[in-house]
């Protein structure tokens, strides 16, 4: 693949290419299972988010995204918690995966996004099934975010959704306000 000096490569991928690969035991002749669940770089700009839901569709995998900023101190609470279920706990490998990012909305270059995929509160919790926002199941509500069986529950079930179509137009005051 030849890349020109002007083409931008997402840092998220930049990143993913540099990285070693894990360690991890495999049965002899197999490569990486197809389910392990994967955590992405935060996502700083429209482009970044377009390249992991196009990955993510790729794959079959619902992309969670968490949409957060610095100053969010109900963020940065709800945050571990997410990634502890899907990068510890391994929620979501036996229903065939899930990947997982976080996206900046007090990034510079983020634009419009949150306005695009009616972002109304922070933290907020949405899933894409083949590139599509799943706003139908859109999580909102901080108090279920930290009840960590509610959030490993919705985990599953967007894992369940494993990639396939469904709740993603919605009706428009689900869309809006989610859980």
């Amino acid at each position: 693949m030849i890349i020109r000096s002007s083409t931008r490569i997402p840092r998220a991928i930049v990143l993913q290419l540099s990285r070693p690969a894990a360690r991890r035991t495999f049965l002899s002749g197999s490569s990486a299972p197809a389910n392990q669940n994967r955590i992405f770089d935060n996502i700083r700009q429209p482009n970044d988010l377009h390249t992991l839901t196009l990955l993510s569709a790729t794959n079959n995998r619902p992309l969670i995204t968490l949409w957060s900023a610095s100053w969010c101190s109900t963020c940065q609470t709800v945050k571990p918690l997410v990634k502890g279920l899907i990068e510890d706990e391994r929620v979501g490998e036996a229903e065939g995966g899930l990947a997982f990012a976080e996206v900046e909305l007090d990034s510079t270059l983020i634009g419009d996004l949150g306005v695009k995929y009616m972002i109304t509160s922070m933290p907020t919790l949405l899933a894409f099934s083949r590139q599509e926002a799943q706003f139908d199941t859109k999580l909102v509500k901080p108090e279920l975010m930290k009840n960590k069986e509610f959030l490993r529950e919705w985990l599953l079930n967007e894992a369940r959704r494993g990639g396939r179509a469904g709740g993603g137009g919605g009706s428009l005051f689900g869309g809006l306000f989610g859980r």
